[in-house]
């Protein structure tokens, strides 16, 4: 990891690490047990209850979503993470439990209530989480049963009916993990993750939640998974909505026995973002009807915030998303999407790479063969690099293609 200055604000490099084990997530570090149930929210046969529980008291981190409208769970696990400690995650699926009026937040305050009565521990200590349909209230006797029943089957081993049971459209569960070493010793880090529709900063119609056997102090937590998120699931879009029940929270129980604090915090942070790299390009790749999925990188601009702008609105245009889905290196539509940003852009000075063919650069097209790009945008992930002289602002963005599968799977979410 290495941290650089960009006009004034630091900006965190990271490289890859060890191998990624994707058959096991919040279960891999020492010290958690989790369980996926069905309890009758969702349809039969499809989970929708799940609990993440620590042997200890853990140091807790969160980011949460900036939609205004954010759900009663969203509210209390806020107050949750605000109080640093926290012992379980207790997640619904199918119901949101957002825009319930007061009934939601007593209902989120009971779910809370109901796990820390078993852990015996206060129930400030337990976040909660909800998605799936607005506006609906929660069947609570299916959610108390469903408590009871995910106790009886927490398990320290495969993890898989945990991510399946926060899953909403998803067509598949998101789990990934890794042990690192540091300079105080050998570490685990374990997430799952759901999303697929309603993703866009500042943050997404998803969920991750991370644990690790790390002993870290909650503010350094805090720090760490900030600057992550701000790089990985703050830099994905399928559909420029940003949803009201959004959360990351991670949970860090030090049953390693391994503190770490100052530079030792630094691998810890690189494999942290390694892992949620991968879960933010698994829900891209996951978006609803997506067949593609594209990055749009941006240097030179004139500053980071600039950046972030203009590879944000590359992302989320309608006409570029369109464009990769039909393997069309429609470049004029790239240039006019950052030019519509909002930041400033000289583009008799910019050059523009699709699929690293140089297809624009000094205000005007570049001579290349159209087939072969064709061709190379036939696959499953399409490169935007887009190059500017303002300064040394830099970002990314991960965006899915435009598919009618899209709309059709949108257009009947309740019906």
């Amino acid at each position: 990891m290495v941290l650089r200055k960009c006009q004034g604000v630091q900006r965190v490099q990271y490289r890859p690490m060890a191998a990624l084990n994707t058959n096991l997530g919040v279960n891999f570090p020492r010290g958690f047990r989790s369980a996926g149930v069905y309890c009758g929210i969702k349809k039969p046969g499809l989970l929708d209850l799940a609990l993440i529980v620590s042997e200890t008291e853990s140091s807790v981190a969160g980011m949460f979503t900036t939609n205004r409208a954010c759900a009663a769970p969203v509210v209390w696990s806020k107050q949750a993470v605000a109080g640093r400690r926290a012992r379980a995650i207790v997640a619904n699926s199918g119901n949101a439990n957002c825009l319930t009026g007061e009934q939601g937040m007593r209902d989120a305050q009971r779910m809370a209530e109901l796990v820390a009565k078993r852990l015996e521990c206060p129930p400030t200590q337990v976040v909660v989480a909800s998605t799936g349909v607005i506006g609906v209230p929660l069947p609570m006797p299916a959610v108390e049963s469903g408590i009871a029943q995910a106790f009886e089957r927490l398990t320290d081993g495969d993890d898989r009916t945990t991510a399946d049971a926060i899953l909403t459209t998803d067509n598949a569960s998101k789990r990934a993990s890794l042990e690192i070493e540091t300079p105080a010793g050998a570490v685990r880090i374990g997430a799952i993750a759901k999303g697929a529709g309603m993703i866009a900063p500042n943050m997404a119609t998803m969920l991750a939640f991370i644990t690790t056997d790390a002993a870290i102090d909650p503010a350094d937590l805090q720090a760490c998974l900030a600057r992550v998120v701000n790089a990985t699931f703050n830099c994905i879009t399928v559909d420029g909505d940003t949803s009201t029940n959004d959360m990351v929270v991670a949970l860090a129980n030090g049953a390693s026995g391994v503190q770490l604090a100052g530079d030792a915090l630094q691998p810890f942070e690189q494999g942290l973002y390694q892992v949620c790299e991968y879960l933010a390009k698994r829900i891209v790749k996951d978006g609803e009807g997506a067949s593609r999925i594209f990055e749009v990188r941006v240097s030179g601009a004139a500053d980071a915030d600039a950046a972030r702008r203009i590879a944000r609105t590359i992302a989320e245009s309608q006409l570029v998303k369109t464009a990769v889905h039909g393997g069309d290196p429609n470049w004029g539509r790239i240039i006019a999407a950052a030019g519509r940003a909002g930041a400033p852009i000289d583009v008799s000075r910019a050059r523009l790479h699709l699929q690293n063919t140089l297809v624009f650069e000094n205000g005007r097209p570049t001579e290349y063969d159209e087939r072969a790009l064709v061709e190379a945008m036939q696959t499953d992930e399409v490169t935007i690099a887009l190059t500017l002289s303002d300064g040394d602002g830099e970002a990314h963005f991960w965006s899915s293609d435009l598919t009618a599968e899209y709309v059709k799977i949108n257009a009947h979410y309740r019906t």
